[in-house]
């Protein structure tokens, strides 16, 4: 079941702009195996990451250190959360975490989709019984 989607879109430019001015902005928003890629790659990353906010309907307990946007084996973007995040994924029920990025004319962006597995949807609807 489909709990949340979050969709965010990232001017290149202006990210670009805001890096250059705030360098500190890579060690804040990004993991240490992320902050060397290209910043057309870290637009597209904080915007996954700041789709996924969307997706779980607040930030509260969400860190973006504990958020890492990798690779699968066959190059699908998928998600690698750890510590308070990792938490609040998980106590909200959500068991599967979908991705999907872009780039193109300046701009990157990214939409995730928050699913919940059915026995999940059970405890929950058993704890508030």
């Amino acid at each position: 079941m489909i709990v949340g989607i979050g969709v965010d879109l990232v001017d290149l430019a202006r990210f670009e702009r805001a890096v250059d001015r705030t360098p500190k902005l890579r060690d804040r928003l990004f993991a240490e195996s992320e902050r060397d890629k290209p910043l057309r790659s870290l637009a597209g990353r904080f915007a996954a990451k700041e789709a996924l906010i969307k997706a779980l309907g607040s930030s509260d307990g969400v860190h973006w250190l504990d958020i890492t946007v990798s690779n699968s084996a066959e190059g699908d973007p998928r998600f690698e959360l750890s510590g308070e995040t990792a938490t609040v994924v998980a106590t909200r029920g959500i068991t599967s975490l979908h991705l999907s990025m872009s780039h193109d004319a300046g701009a990157a962006i990214a939409f995730v989709v928050a699913e919940r597995g059915d026995e999940a949807r059970a405890t929950q609807s058993e704890e508030s019984a």
